[in-house]
């Protein structure tokens, strides 16, 4: 996922009260991190393949997926949104949620004032 990208994700879902942070896995390798209640991570799209995919991470040990999403290479920002929020994690392979996530508290966007400084003034 392109970073300016992501981070409108990021901040779209910690508005919707989603504990979502900005994934640097590697070189150039940027997605989107969501704290789950229980101790795991769902690191979402950072093998820059078209579709939304992800790993539910423990302790760094892979204990679930979510399947590539089927026609999400074609979404926009609210509907990459929904798909994230939505998705029900109980699983080992994860699935979208029947019914809608209930909303909750926005949370801050991350970095806060120094934000454009710490990111080299890239956002947009």
């Amino acid at each position: 996922m392109e970073e300016n990208k992501a981070l409108r994700v990021v901040d779209a879902l910690r508005e919707v009260g989603v504990n979502a942070h900005l994934a640097r896995e590697g070189v150039y390798k940027i997605g989107v991190r969501v704290v789950l209640p229980d101790g795991r991570e769902a690191i979402w799209d950072t093998d820059d393949t078209p579709g939304l995919e992800a790993q539910v991470m423990r302790d760094g040990m892979m204990v679930g997926f979510v399947p590539m999403i089927p026609g999400s290479e074609e979404y926009d920002l609210p509907q990459v949104v929904a798909a994230i929020a939505g998705t029900d994690y109980d699983q080992p392979i994860a699935t979208r949620s029947a019914t809608p996530p209930q909303p909750n508290a926005p949370l801050p966007r991350e970095g806060g004032l120094f934000r454009r400084f710490l990111g080299g003034f890239r956002e947009r």
